[in-house]
C-alpha cells in the first residue's frame, strides 16, 4: 500500500493508508481548507484496496479532475484535484513519497481524535480561552470562578504554538466560519460554480417545469409542470415569462405577476422553486439549493411601542450543515429573535441573510425554503400520522402535483424520521417524541434548507429530549442548517454552536457549546442563569464583545454593517397561494369532515344535544297563561315560553359549535398562512362544515319542539313549520359566527367557556319575550344586535304571537311589537337582519384572524 503525498498552497503531507482524511471547512477535519467556495465537509480521501479514492460528499461547488465534476475517483501521483471550481478552485496536488526532494512530515496516526490537526494543536474549541480584563459582577452567592484557573488558562495561551509547522493545517479562524458566499457580490451565488448551463440562441424558447416535455426539466415538487419560459429576443435581449405557475416566479426576489413577463438585465437572478438562473451572456447558468446554505444575523434590533427594544444589536453567523441551539432566561428575546430570523415579524433594523440574500427583501420567495416547527404541534391529533401528511402536502404543493407524487414525498420523508412503523396511527396515540418528529416531517415536506424549532423538547423526559435532539444532529448531517430554541441544557453537546441570550435581548455568548460555560466562570448552567436573573442590569452584552471569543467566533459578522436595502412593499412580501381559492376550500373542507369524523365523542355530542333542548321545550304545560281562547288548543299563551326554549336552546348549540375552533387550531393556521394558505378559504371551510352542521341541529330541534304542537294552518310565504325552521337555523348560523368571534378574540381555550355562557344568558334577556324591550330608547336599540330578538320576531310572525301572549300595555292592548307583526314582509326583514349580523360577524371574525398570522401576510 503505498505512501501518498499531497501538496496544498505550499504544504506537503504523506498520507497513510490505513486511515481516511476529509477535507473541508471544518476546523476539526484533517484539511481544514479556508476558502468560501469549498464545503463544510466536502470530500475524503482513503486507500480503496487497489488506490486511492477520493469521494464527494455532496459538496456545493464539486470536486473536479481533468475539469471534469466527479463523485468518486480513484486518484494516484500525478494527479491534481480541484475543490469548489474546476479552474481556480484549491488545487490538491499528488505525488509518491519518493518523488519529494525532502520528506514531507508523517501524518500521525488517527487515535480517536477527528484528524492530525486536531491532535497536533488544540483547536481554540478545546482550548480555555484567555480571559481578558473585564468588569466581573459580584457573583454573590454564586460560584466564583477559580484564580489558578485563570492562571492555568493563561498559561496554555502562552504556550500556543505561535506558527504552524510543516504538515499541520493552521485552524480556520472561527470570525469567518459563517463564510458569506461572495459577501461583497452584487447577487447571490457570485462565487459559486453553476450546477449545470444551458446554451441559448437568438429567438430560442426554452421552458421550465417539472414535466419532461420542458426543454429544461426541474425536478421539483415546488415548481409547477409547465412554470416558467425563457426567450432569446431578436434583438440579443433576454425576457423571463411566467406560465401561470402556483408558487410563481421571481426575478431578484420579487415575484412577477402570473402569466407576465419581464426583461432580464445582465445581473438579474431569476427563482423557480430551489433553482436559481443567471444569464451570463447567451449562457444560463443553474444553481441548485441543495440545503447546503450559510445563514447570518447582522444588527438585529427590535423596537416596541414606547421606544423599548427588545432585541438588541443581534449578530452570529452559521455556516452549513450546522445545528445552533439559542438559550436563555425568560425576556432574553428568544421568541422575538425567531420571528425575525423567519421573516415573521421582521427586525426594525438590520438584516438576516439566507446564503447571502436578504431574506426580508425576497421573503416571498426564500419562504418556500424556510421550515418553522412551532412550540405547539402543528397537526390535527384525531388524524392518522399519513392523512395529517397528505392533507399537507395537498396545500403546499403546487395544484397540478400528481396524487402519485405527493404520496412519493410523503413516504419519502417518513421514511427518513422512522415513522413508517407509525403512519397509519392516530396522531393522539404517539408519545411527545414521535409527535414532534411528525411536525419536523410535515415541514420537511417541501425540502427545506433551514429549519427553525421553538422549544421541540418541552414537556418531554429526559429520553425523549435526547432522541429529538438527535433527530436535529441528523438533520443537519444530511445537509440541512437547523436553529432550534431550548431551555434543555442537557443535550447542548450534540450542537456546533451555542447562542446566550442575555436579559434585554443582547448575546451574551455566541461559540462552541463545551467551551460556553468556561467562559461564563461556572459549572453549572443553573448558576449561569441565576447570575442572569441577580444582575439584569449587567452589560453582558460588552463582557462578550470585550472577550476573545468574540473575536474568534463573531467579530466578522459584526463588523459588517448592515445593509441599507428599501424594503418591498406588504404586496410584494406576501408569498403566492400554491393552490388556487377553491382547491384551498375543498382540501380544507375534507380535512376539517375528517377531524370531526375521526371524533365519536364529538359527532355524539352533536346529535344529543338538540335533540335534548328539542325535548325539554316539550315538556313544558300546553296551557298556562294568558291567552285568547281562540287560540289553538296546543298552542296558546305558552306559546312565547316554548319558543324562548327553542332560540336560546339554538343559540347555544350554534354557538358550542364554534367557539372552541379557532382558539385550537391557532398555531396551525399561522404555520399555513406564512405557507400561503388564504384567510378567506380557511374561514369559509370553517363556516361551511359548521354550517351545515348546524343546519342539521336546526331540524333536529325543530323536528322535536313542534311535532306535539298545533300549528297555525297556514304561512305567509311556505308553510308555517318550514317558516319557523328556517328562522331557526338561520339563528343558529349566526350564533354560530357569534362563536367564531368568541373563539377569535381569546388566548385560551379556558376562556370560551365563560364567554359562551354569557352569550347564552345575554340571549335570553333580550328576545323580547320577558319583558316590553320594544317602546323602550336606548334598550329597543341595543336589543337589535342580539341574533334571539329577531329569531322570536321571525317566529312570531309566523305564529302571530301578539294574539297568543297577553299584551303588555292592557290599557292599550293595540300597542303591539312592530317585529312581531303577521305580515310576510315582516318575516323577510327579521331573517334578513338575522342572516346580516351573521355576516358582520364574519367579517369581524376576517379582521381578528389578522391579528394571528405573520406580520407580512397582513392586509
Amino acid at each position: 500500500m503505498p505512501e501518498l503525498v499531497l501538496e496544498l498552497n505550499g504544504r506537503t503531507w504523506t498520507l497513510d493508508p490505513s486511515r481516511t482524511y476529509t477535507l473541508g471547512r471544518d476546523p476539526q477535519g484533517d484539511l481544514a481548507i479556508d476558502d468560501a467556495r469549498v464545503s463544510w465537509r466536502h470530500a475524503t480521501i482513503s486507500w480503496g484496496g487497489r488506490g486511492w479514492v477520493i469521494e464527494d460528499h455532496g459538496s456545493t461547488n464539486g470536486t473536479y479532475v481533468r475539469g471534469q465534476r466527479i463523485q468518486q475517483m480513484e486518484i494516484g501521483p500525478g494527479s491534481a484535484v480541484h475543490l469548489g471550481n474546476a479552474t481556480d478552485g484549491p488545487r490538491l496536488s499528488l505525488t509518491g513519497a519518493a518523488a519529494q526532494q525532502a520528506p514531507a512530515q508523517q501524518a500521525p496516526q488517527q487515535q480517536g481524535g477527528p484528524g492530525w490537526a486536531h491532535q497536533q494543536h488544540q483547536q481554540p474549541h478545546n482550548q480555555q480561552p484567555q480571559r481578558q480584563d473585564w468588569q466581573q459582577p459580584p457573583y454573590q452567592g454564586q460560584p466564583q470562578p477559580q484564580a489558578q484557573h485563570k492562571a492555568q488558562v493563561q498559561h496554555q495561551a502562552q504556550h500556543q504554538p505561535q506558527a504552524p509547522q510543516q504538515g499541520h493545517i493552521p485552524p480556520q479562524q472561527h470570525g469567518q466560519v459563517p463564510h458569506q458566499r461572495g459577501a461583497g457580490a452584487p447577487s447571490a451565488y457570485g462565487d459559486r460554480s453553476p450546477t449545470t448551463f444551458h446554451q441559448f440562441s437568438l429567438g430560442h424558447v426554452m421552458r421550465i417545469g417539472r414535466a419532461l416535455e420542458n426543454e429544461l426539466v426541474v425536478s421539483d415538487l415546488q415548481v409547477s409542470r409547465l412554470h416558467a419560459e425563457f426567450t432569446a429576443t431578436p434583438d440579443g435581449r433576454f425576457e423571463i415569462r411566467d406560465l401561470g405557475s402556483h408558487n410563481g416566479t421571481y426575478v431578484n426576489g420579487q415575484p412577477i405577476a402570473k402569466s407576465g413577463t419581464v426583461l432580464l438585465g445582465p445581473n438579474d437572478i431569476v427563482g423557480v422553486g430551489h433553482s436559481t438562473f443567471r444569464l451570463v451572456g447567451d449562457r444560463l447558468e443553474e444553481f441548485v439549493d441543495t440545503g447546503e446554505v450559510s445563514f447570518s444575523a447582522r444588527h438585529l434590533t427590535v423596537t416596541v411601542d414606547g421606544g423599548k427594544q427588545i432585541l438588541k444589536d443581534v449578530s452570529f453567523g452559521v455556516p452549513e450543515k450546522s445545528l445552533i441551539a439559542v438559550i436563555g432566561p425568560s425576556g432574553s428575546g428568544k421568541s422575538t429573535l425567531l420571528k425575525a430570523l423567519t421573516g415573521y415579524r421582521p427586525a426594525d433594523q438590520g438584516d438576516v441573510l439566507y446564503d447571502n440574500r436578504n431574506l426580508y427583501k425576497q421573503f416571498a420567495e426564500l419562504r418556500q425554503r424556510i421550515g418553522l416547527v412551532p412550540q405547539d404541534d402543528i397537526l390535527h391529533k384525531e388524524l392518522t400520522v399519513k392523512k395529517a401528511l397528505k392533507y399537507a402536502a395537498k396545500l403546499r404543493f403546487p395544484g397540478d402535483t400528481a396524487e402519485a407524487e405527493r404520496e412519493a414525498r410523503i413516504g419519502e420523508v417518513l421514511g427518513e424520521l422512522k415513522l413508517d412503523i407509525h403512519k397509519d396511527k392516530k396522531i393522539t396515540s404517539l408519545s411527545g417524541g414521535q409527535r414532534k418528529r411528525v411536525s419536523v416531517a410535515l415541514e420537511l415536506l417541501t425540502k427545506p434548507s433551514l429549519i427553525f424549532l421553538d422549544e421541540p423538547t418541552s414537556g418531554l423526559d429526559p429520553g425523549m429530549d435526547r432522541d429529538v435532539m438527535q433527530l436535529l444532529r441528523g438533520l443537519a448531517d444530511d445537509g440541512r442548517t437547523v436553529l432550534v430554541v431550548t431551555h434543555s441544557v442537557a443535550e447542548l453537546a450534540s450542537c456546533d454552536k451555542l447562542l446566550v441570550m442575555a436579559p434585554g435581548g443582547s448575546v451574551a455568548y455566541f461559540g462552541p457549546p463545551e467551551e460556553a460555560l468556561n467562559f461564563f466562570g461556572y459549572s453549572t448552567w443553573a448558576d449561569v442563569f441565576s447570575a442572569f436573573e441577580n444582575y439584569r442590569d449587567y452589560d453582558w452584552a460588552g463582557r462578550w464583545r470585550g472577550s476573545q471569543h468574540y473575536q474568534m467566533y463573531a467579530a466578522d459578522i459584526d463588523a459588517v454593517a448592515a445593509q441599507s436595502v428599501a424594503m418591498p412593499t406588504a404586496q410584494q412580501m406576501r408569498p403566492p397561494k400554491p393552490q388556487s381559492w377553491g382547491s384551498q376550500l375543498w382540501t380544507l373542507i375534507r380535512r376539517y369532515v375528517s377531524v370531526i369524523a375521526s371524533d365519536k365523542g364529538f359527532m355524539g355530542l352533536m346529535v344529543v344535544l338538540p335533540a335534548v333542548l328539542g325535548v325539554v321545550s316539550v315538556v313544558i304545560p300546553a296551557k298556562f297563561g294568558l291567552g285568547p281562547p281562540e287560540a289553538p288548543a296546543r298552542f296558546n299563551g305558552a306559546a312565547g315560553t316554548i319558543l324562548l326554549i327553542l332560540t336560546v336552546g339554538m343559540c347555544f348549540t350554534g354557538a358550542a359549535n364554534s367557539v372552541r375552533e379557532l382558539i385550537k387550531e391557532r398555531v396551525i393556521y399561522e404555520r399555513e398562512r406564512a405557507t400561503g394558505l388564504s384567510r378567506s378559504a380557511y374561514l369559509m371551510s370553517k363556516v361551511i362544515t359548521l354550517g351545515v352542521i348546524t343546519a342539521f341541529q336546526g331540524v333536529i330541534i325543530c323536528g322535536i319542539g313542534f311535532a306535539p304542537r298545533a300549528l297555525p294552518a297556514e304561512g305567509l310565504i311556505l308553510p308555517p313549520a318550514v317558516e319557523m325552521c328556517l328562522v331557526v337555523i338561520a339563528l343558529g348560523f349566526t350564533s354560530m359566527m357569534f362563536g367564531l368571534v368568541i373563539s377569535s378574540l381569546v388566548k385560551t381555550a379556558e376562556k370560551t367557556m365563560p364567554l359562551l355562557v354569557m352569550f347564552a344568558i345575554v340571549q335570553v334577556v333580550f328576545t323580547g319575550i320577558l319583558f316590553q324591550v320594544y317602546d323602550s330608547p336606548g334598550l329597543e336599540q341595543f336589543a337589535w344586535l342580539m341574533p334571539s330578538r329577531w329569531a322570536i320576531a321571525g317566529a312570531g310572525t309566523t305564529l302571530n304571537l301578539s294574539t297568543l301572549m297577553a299584551p303588555w300595555d292592557q290599557d292599550n292592548p293595540t300597542n303591539l311589537d312592530p317585529l312581531w307583526e303577521h305580515a310576510a314582509s315582516q318575516w323577510v326583514i327579521d331573517i334578513s337582519v338575522l342572516l346580516l349580523i351573521g355576516v358582520v360577524c364574519g367579517i369581524a371574525v376576517s379582521r381578528l384572524l389578522r391579528r394571528h398570522e405573520p406580520e407580512v401576510m397582513r392586509n
